[in-house]
């Protein structure tokens, strides 16, 4: 499908909307209603905008980097964001900025329809699938076609909400491919389990399992049959009630299954949606053919490079990934520049987006990996910095707490104390509810609050404990006391002390200390 085409002429009236809205013309309500649908809303204020890139599987090929690069030269864009959903949102843009600049980014492959608002979103996939050595078979064909498939949705039957959809290629479930909307879980014979009805937000809940070893090639079936389901059972009247989770409740589980197995069975009898053995070729024949002029000549491993932390030895022998973490997500436009300077006559290489807000730069040579290391050297320097954090309320309409600016007040004060990268946690910052950091399943979570103190109303955040999103594991945390602003760095670092006196990490600290953590929380809330 020609998407390019087929959406192109809905742009009139998006920049005839957008211009009416920067003349005060039309409610910040009523706009973001209409531009989410567009993969852009307006920022706090209302004078600045945010484009969402669609990068199925935070898959960046070089031909996008190079959009990229050169769209934030050509519009000036001063800020950039990693995002949970490998996403990349380009941020501050004026009405006439973003009425200019969307045309070239759907003209470069990453149309932004669909990224926001009631339709299928982008398509998460293990970032390293593909390149990974322990991975069960490489998934992001399967994410592609399924991506590439629910786009034909976005000018079909409405929502009732939005719909994420993930694939993961393990057990590993980096993707939280058991807790989305629609997701598929690799199983080491080829085939994928399926889980349906999960999500987090509001009344968060973990998807139910409605299928195992499904053959790979069926997978589109089952993405028809969560859209037809959603549309027949979904909640159309109450929008704080309108995503697939809540079918949880009001079909209960073995209604639920029920309904979706009548509209996959309908589905399948239909025919038509088979993942063609041409199609994976086709992907697997270019991906393989560009690493394989480079593995002639990169044969072998650097005992160097594999003792760094933040290089990944591919299940290709000799190639290198390289992972880089612009703390919170904040990815500058002018060191994504120089990145692409640096690997751009670098055959096979390409970039993929993390679901916590970092990328890596995969089929490097050592020396090239070497390369990418020194230009990416303002990388999060521990696990602690690696943390998770929405764009928060300074920047989204709807954000009740500032979380860029918590994670920098936390990592500014724990760079003081030199603690031993374990000894605290990677952290998830979300502004409010929306749980766009994915709180819920993090050792440690905050979520946007406001606390009444002596002193009056000030900033803080709901702190979550004892999340999960391993596979098998899945637990999703409930909210805890609230603390300011002020205090959270005090509380990690006061956490850090207690868990080195302890001479051991977080992870393996945490399980028997339920009563000290609870009492340093106390402490401050």
């Amino acid at each position: 499908m020609d998407y390019l085409k087929l959406f192109k002429p809905d742009l009139q009236e998006f920049y005839n909307r957008t211009k009416a809205f920067r003349d005060e013309q039309i409610s910040v309500g009523d706009y973001k209603g209409f531009s989410g649908g567009y993969g852009s809303y307006a920022q706090r204020g209302a004078k600045k905008h945010m484009l969402r890139l669609r990068l199925t599987g935070g898959r960046i090929t070089m031909d996008m980097l190079k959009a990229i690069v050169e769209i934030n030269d050509k519009f000036n864009v001063s800020r950039m964001k990693l995002t949970t959903c490998q996403s990349i949102q380009l941020h501050d843009l004026d009405a006439d900025t973003l009425c200019e600049a969307i045309l070239p980014v759907w003209e470069s492959g990453m149309i932004t329809r669909g990224g926001g608002g009631d339709f299928p979103r982008n398509i998460m996939c293990s970032p390293l699938t593909g390149v990974e050595k322990d991975e069960y078979f490489d998934v992001m064909p399967y994410a592609l076609a399924m991506g590439n498939y629910l786009m034909g949705f976005i000018k079909g039957p409405k929502f009732p909400r939005k719909l994420k959809c993930a694939f993961s290629n393990s057990h590993a479930n980096q993707t939280h491919a058991t807790i989305r909307d629609l997701g598929f879980v690799a199983n080491p014979d080829g085939t994928f389990d399926v889980y349906i009805c999960g999500g987090m937000g509001n009344n968060p809940k973990l998807g139910v399992r409605a299928a195992e070893h499904i053959d790979a090639a069926k997978v589109r079936y089952y993405g028809k049959a969560m859209v037809e389901t959603f549309i027949a059972h979904g909640n159309y009247e109450n929008r704080g009630r309108a995503r697939t989770r809540y079918m949880q409740d009001t079909l209960g589980i073995d209604g639920l299954k029920a309904a979706f197995n009548e509209k996959l069975a309908s589905a399948l009898s239909e025919g038509g949606l088979d993942i063609s053995s041409d199609e994976i070729a086709a992907y697997n024949d270019a991906f393989s053919a560009a690493q394989n002029t480079k593995l002639t000549a990169a044969a072998g491993t650097s005992d160097a490079l594999s003792e760094n932390k933040r290089i990944y030895e591919q299940k290709q022998s000799g190639l290198y990934s390289v992972f880089y973490q612009p703390v919170g997500g904040a990815l500058s436009p002018e060191n994504l520049e120089k990145l692409y300077e640096t690997i751009k006559g670098y055959e096979a290489v390409e970039l993929r987006v993390t679901p916590t807000e970092g990328l890596y730069v995969i089929n490097l040579t050592a020396a090239e990996a070497e390369a990418v290391l020194n230009i990416t050297a303002d990388s999060a320097r521990d696990l602690f910095e690696t943390s998770v954090a929405c764009i928060g309320a300074a920047t989204c309409q709807v954000g009740l707490g500032d979380s860029q600016n918590l994670l920098d007040l936390c990592v500014t004060e724990i760079r003081k104390h030199n603690f031993a990268d374990g000894v605290l946690p990677r952290i998830y910052i979300s502004g409010c509810p929306s749980s766009c950091s994915g709180h819920f399943t993090a050792p440690i979570g905050f979520r946007g609050a406001m606390k009444r103190t002596p002193e009056g109303q000030k900033p803080a955040f709901a702190i979550f404990l004892g999340g999960s999103d391993a596979f098998g594991q899945e637990k999703l945390s409930a909210p805890g006391p609230v603390i300011t602003v002020d205090d959270i760095p005090k509380f990690l670092v006061d956490l850090g002390d207690a868990v080195t006196a302890a001479g051991t990490t977080y992870d393996k600290w945490f399980p028997e200390h339920d009563a000290d953590i609870q009492a340093l929380i106390a402490k401050y809330a």
